[in-house]
Formats: C-alpha cells, sequence, structure tokens
C-alpha cells in the first residue's frame, strides 16, 4: 500500500532540504506555491506535510511569516563553576577557550573594544560606586565553530588605572588573565565571585548579532559576574549574553565523579 500523499511530499522536501536547496534559517516556499509544485496537492496535504516535518525537527513555523529550515545546532555547555581565586573558569579567559577545544570544536574571541564610560545603574550597583563614576568596558564577541555564540563585555573601576593597571585601557586580550594580571600588580586576589542569571527576550543588536528570529521566540540567558577582592570589594563586573538556542550550563558543587563534572566528554 502506497504512503499517503502527505507523507509523500513531506519525505520529498526533507529530501531536497537535506540535498540543501533551502538552507538554514531560508523560508521554504508558501503553501499555495508548494500545492503547484506537488501537482494541486489539497491544502491539508500540504499542511500535514509540514506537520511532519516539524516533528521531524527539519522546518519550523513562524506566526504571520511562513515555514522556515531549522539550523541545527549542536548546543555547547559551558560550566558557569569554577575556582575563583584562578581568575578562570565559568565560562571567562583562558578556560573558556580551553573548554571549547577539549570538546573538538573551534573557539575564536574578537580583540576587546575598549571604552571609557559613567557607570550606569546597574554597573554602579554592582560595584559599589557612585552613579556616573568613570569606568572601563572591556566588549568581546565569541564564536564557536565560526558560529556567533556570545557577547561578553567586562566593567572595570577606573581607579584601577589611576593605581597603574594600564593594560585594562589597551585594545589587546591580557593573555594571563586580568585577574592574575591585577594580582602581579596590586597583590589582589579574586576571592570569590557571585552569578546572576536573567532570562530576557534578546535585544535588536542582540538578535541580530546571533542571528535570532525576530519574533522572540528564543531567548538570552543574562549572567551578571560580580568578582570580589579578598577586602571584600566588588573590581570587576562581567555580563555575558548566551542565546538560549545554542547553550547549556553546568554548576558544580562538591566532590563529584570524573564524568559528571565534564558531562559533555572531552571530544
Amino acid at each position: 500500500m502506497p504512503d499517503p500523499m502527505y507523507r509523500r511530499v513531506a519525505d520529498d522536501l526533507e529530501r531536497r532540504i537535506k540535498a540543501g536547496e533551502w538552507q538554514p534559517g531560508e523560508q521554504l516556499p508558501t503553501e499555495p506555491e508548494l500545492r503547484v509544485q506537488y501537482e494541486d496537492a489539497s491544502r491539508n496535504t500540504v499542511r500535514d506535510a509540514i506537520k511532519l516535518l516539524i516533528s521531524r525537527k527539519l522546518v519550523e513555523t513562524r506566526p504571520g511569516r511562513g515555514t522556515f529550515v531549522v539550523d541545527t545546532i549542536d548546543p555547547f555547555v559551558t560550566t558557569l563553576s569554577g575556582e575563583p581565586g584562578s581568575g578562570f573558569g565559568g565560562g571567562e579567559g583562558a578556560a573558556y577557550l580551553s573548554e571549547v577545544e577539549a570538546r573538538l570544536r573551534t573557539p575564536s574571541v574578537t580583540t576587546p573594544r575598549v571604552e571609557i564610560q559613567t557607570a550606569n545603574a546597574k554597573v554602579a550597583g554592582h560595584l559599589r560606586i557612585e552613579e556616573g563614576t568613570e569606568v572601563i568596558s572591556r566588549h568581546q564577541e565569541r564564536r564557536i565553530d565560526g558560529k556567533a555564540w556570545s557577547l561578553q563585555t567586562t566593567w572595570y573601576p577606573m581607579s584601577l588605572v589611576t593605581r597603574g593597571a594600564t593594560r585594562l585601557i589597551q585594545a589587546a586580550n591580557i593573555e594571563e588573565g586580568a585577574v592574575a594580571y591585577l594580582h602581579e600588580q596590586f597583590g589582589m586576589e579574586q576571592a570569590g565571585y557571585q552569578d546572576l542569571l536573567v532570562i530576557r527576550q534578546p535585544d535588536r543588536h542582540e538578535a541580530m548579532f546571533f542571528g535570532l528570529p525576530d519574533d522572540g521566540t528564543v531567548a538570552v540567558v543574562e549572567q551578571s559576574r560580580t568578582a570580589y577582592d579578598q577586602e571584600g570589594q566588588p573590581f570587576r563586573l562581567t555580563v555575558t549574553v548566551f542565546p538560549a538556542d545554542r547553550n547549556q550550563f553546568v554548576i558544580n558543587a562538591g566532590k563529584l565523579p570524573a564524568d559528571v563534572v565534564n558531562p559533555a566528554g572531552g571530544g
């Protein structure tokens, strides 16, 4: 007994998608166009075929816009917990790069865009300084396998620069990490950090950078990490924005088996 018409249509559309006729994110022909392509198939036949493709996770429908090929993404698991005193771990610095490379994937980070700004209420609150105080911001775009993966901005009080930490205002990576650099300069230690995670809708810039649908169907996770020195004073705020469609997170506490600490494995 032959397969029903809607299944044959779905199978042929799947073949065409996998052959590259439509690229990830590209819109499929409209329902009337598909009815013509498939010898005047009925409206229900085309709709049932699309439903089948949705169940196969090949396409998605966007209200009022049409049907689009799904961009298949291999999520990356970031371990948010780390050793506070090291300055690394938790998706930052060299630990981020080595964690990505350990999974046999390719990380890349842009040269920091460095600016001198006045602290808004959020930055001032985290750093415990007066709103309007001068701060340094260091902004980077991060990619995995060439695909936009996260945006990260770190703010430091300008007082660190006036004390001699001039590399903070240079548009170059601090290879050993900012925490190690500040320890070398002042004996400052990162005694701990606190993370605040917020789930929200992306703004226009974030949606464009990550290639997210403009209908708000994909949220972003905003991680605000405030680092504290040995005197209990905050000295940096790092805000990282992760699109929720390609990122997952792990927080470890206590003694755990190695395969649990690193659930994604080494490759």
